[in-house]
């Protein structure tokens, strides 16, 4: 019998090799729901949210090696969850909203290679990746602008957040939210791009009076617009059994406030549930603005 030959750590070739191989994510198991509604003032919903699975798989068709030395089937996979709320008037800010989106799609679409797990070596990757992408997208929105004098100062909020096994992503612009509920505590993930934010941050205003400000709403910071040289936020969190997480538009964080989004995370038997409670409160407050909800529970077996 020929011995097998052992690498300087001591272990079979084979077994050096198998441990440069890294192991796909750890698997997560996503329940999620999305909703978005007109409201009950507005004539059009300027709102788009897009919900994605994005994978890749390895299937074993023939091979000479023994069983069990490589998988037969292993997948991966992650979830994408985008929210989008327009602004511009007429039919400019769906539209802005809508080809925000879609460019972010066709940008992911043309990536080569795609990312499906944050460390050392990829998490600055991944951020400067996100920060491009965003800016691509406002440089889209103002050239659409350029080009269409009637569209000009057309722009949209964005907020993207990519489920990868443990890891979380976190891309933001404008004044659309992200929430992570864990346990019974809810934690605002994104910062407010608003003229009121920035006076609450100075120390100007307290939150309860920004709360109530007649310039709440007014962003310093979106896609499209004016805004040549748009500034990108990028977090990342890790991810823990049972987290859920929120993403959404003004229109329901300006009528349902955070002790009451934390109370239906809590309560609700499933993200489409809870995407529906959320929506419904705002519309109850009077629903002033069009109203999007997106809600991922996460379960790691």
């Amino acid at each position: 019998m020929v011995p097998r030959q052992l690498s300087r750590t001591g272990k079979s070739q084979r077994e050096a090799v198998l441990d440069t191989v890294p192991p796909f994510s750890a698997p997560v198991r996503v329940d999620v729901g999305g909703l978005s509604h007109t409201g009950k003032v507005r004539s059009r919903n300027e709102d788009h949210f897009i919900v994605m699975r994005i994978g890749r798989y390895l299937e074993t068709v023939l091979t000479t090696l023994p069983d069990g030395e490589v998988p037969a089937r292993a997948d991966e996979s992650g979830y994408a969850i985008v929210v989008a709320d327009g602004m511009g008037g007429h039919a400019d800010g769906e539209l802005a909203s809508r080809m925000a989106i879609s460019g972010l799609v066709q940008q992911l679409l043309a990536l080569p290679e795609w990312i499906f797990r944050l460390d050392d070596s990829s998490a600055g990757d991944a951020s400067q990746r996100s920060k491009r992408r965003f800016r691509r997208l406002n440089t889209l929105l103002l050239e659409y602008g350029r080009r269409k004098p009637a569209s000009g100062g057309m722009g949209t909020t964005l907020t993207a957040a990519r489920i990868m096994g443990h890891d979380l992503h976190v891309v933001h612009v404008g004044d659309s939210r992200a929430y992570l509920l864990r346990d019974t505590r809810l934690h605002r993930l994104t910062r407010d791009h608003t003229f009121v934010q920035l006076l609450v941050d100075r120390g100007e205003l307290s939150p309860e009076e920004a709360a109530h400000s007649a310039s709440r709403h007014l962003l310093v910071n979106a896609l499209g617009g004016s805004n040549e040289d748009v500034a990108v936020d990028v977090d990342q969190v890790r991810l823990a059994d049972g987290d859920r997480l929120l993403l959404c538009s003004d229109g329901l964080t300006d009528l349902v406030d955070d002790d009451a989004i934390r109370e239906v995370l809590i309560d609700s038997s499933d993200s489409a549930a809870a995407c529906r409670r959320l929506v419904d409160l705002a519309l109850a407050n009077g629903g002033r603005d069009n109203i999007t909800a997106v809600v991922a529970s996460c379960t790691f077996p």
